[in-house]
């Protein structure tokens, strides 16, 4: 038996010994804490695949710390990236030649075709060396898109003429160049069907100078008409396609290095759409345009029309600018001694019409490039 003495001395050791024992059973067979079961997640940015964290994740689109992360396109630096093909995304690529720059907030985008529904590839510009570039200007590297979307079911590309302050997932009616997808290339050109459906290879003109618009027999050679006279009567002077919507045609005059217009059209049988220099007689009902007053800034009027250059143009309607389009089928010099009420042809010009190429490519996570800083 123990004294007194020696169970106040022990009983504390033991209780204190027990109760590290049952401490220690618990650590071993507690569950753990359901805040540290391993996550799960899949993201916007990558194809779905399993995530495993020891920790909880962020939501989505938050740091760790709760802060809001860079938005998709831009480093944690804020600076905009080209996130060329995510895995189980792909690019598009594209690749232009003879293509302006738009003015006024207008711009160009890529659309691909998949099950008959049109998915924006991109919106761009081009810069002053032909490049492509950002709205905001930025180059965008090699011409790729990364489109977020799988795109290998894609049939056509098209690229569209889009006005200022479009932010809709509508392409507008403007189609500027089109093509077939067939094994993931295109090629892109204004006569495919889904653009222009015209190469414009067989168009001709007829025009004679003639100011009807001011009685007969005054500044004659002031005014040109898109018309055919050699049957003695006005004809049809233009042999050009009929337009999609989104276009149309404008006539125009180079005088002294100055595109003066000679008004918009879209069929080659009828007067056109204005007549702001014309005088206060009818004119022919064909395409035309006297050039008598209100002449246009450095320029004077009447204005002998012998040694300028004749112009048919097609234009984006809406337009981007007051200028010519890069779109030009017909384009001649009006002879130097050119007199009125003649014949004289305009044919096409040797100049290239806007083209290109693009390509769709499988996504790769290696492919970040850097768009701007």
């Amino acid at each position: 038996m123990l004294t007194q003495k020696a169970r106040r001395i022990l009983l504390p050791t033991i209780s204190a010994l027990f109760l590290a024992h049952v401490l220690a059973c618990s650590a071993e067979t507690a569950p753990v804490s359901p805040q540290r079961q391993p996550v799960k997640i899949a993201t916007e940015a990558t194809t779905p695949q399993e995530v495993t964290s020891p920790d909880t994740m962020a939501k989505t689109g938050e740091s760790m710390s709760g802060e809001t992360m860079a938005k998709p396109g831009e480093s944690m630096s804020g600076e905009t990236i080209e996130m060329v093909g995510f895995s189980g995304y792909e690019t598009s690529v594209l690749n232009l030649f003879d293509i302006q720059p738009l003015q006024n907030g207008f711009h160009y985008e890529g659309w691909a075709i998949v099950g008959g529904k049109p998915i924006s590839t991109g919106k761009f510009n081009v810069g002053p060396g032909g490049e492509l570039v950002s709205l905001n200007g930025s180059p965008i590297p090699q011409g790729s898109f990364a489109t977020g979307v799988e795109l290998k079911d894609a049939t056509a590309v098209i690229i569209t003429i889009e006005p200022a302050g479009d932010n809709d997932t509508i392409p507008a009616s403007t189609h500027y160049l089109s093509g077939s997808v067939s094994e993931a290339q295109v090629s892109l050109s204004i006569g495919h069907g889904a653009a222009l459906g015209d190469d414009f290879s067989g168009a001709a003109g007829t025009y004679i100078l003639a100011t009807p618009t001011d009685g007969d027999g005054n500044n004659e050679n002031s005014g040109i008409w898109f018309l055919d006279l050699s049957s003695g009567t006005p004809a049809v002077g233009l042999d050009l396609p009929t337009l999609p919507d989104g276009w149309v045609y404008e006539g125009w005059v180079v005088i002294d290095g100055t595109p003066v217009s000679t008004g918009r059209f879209t069929q080659i049988g009828q007067g056109d759409l204005a007549a702001p220099y014309s005088g206060p007689e009818s004119g022919p009902s064909f395409p035309g345009e006297d050039f008598l007053f209100n002449a246009p800034e450095g320029l004077t009027f009447p204005v002998d029309l012998a040694g300028k250059v004749a112009v048919i143009s097609v234009e984006p309607s809406p337009d981007d600018s007051p200028a010519p389009f890069a779109l030009k089928p017909l384009v001649s010099v009006i002879p130097a001694n050119a007199t009125d009420h003649f014949d004289y042809s305009i044919g096409t010009p040797e100049a290239a019409f806007p083209r290109g190429s693009a390509s769709i490519d499988s996504g790769d996570m290696s492919k970040i490039v850097q768009a701007s800083g």
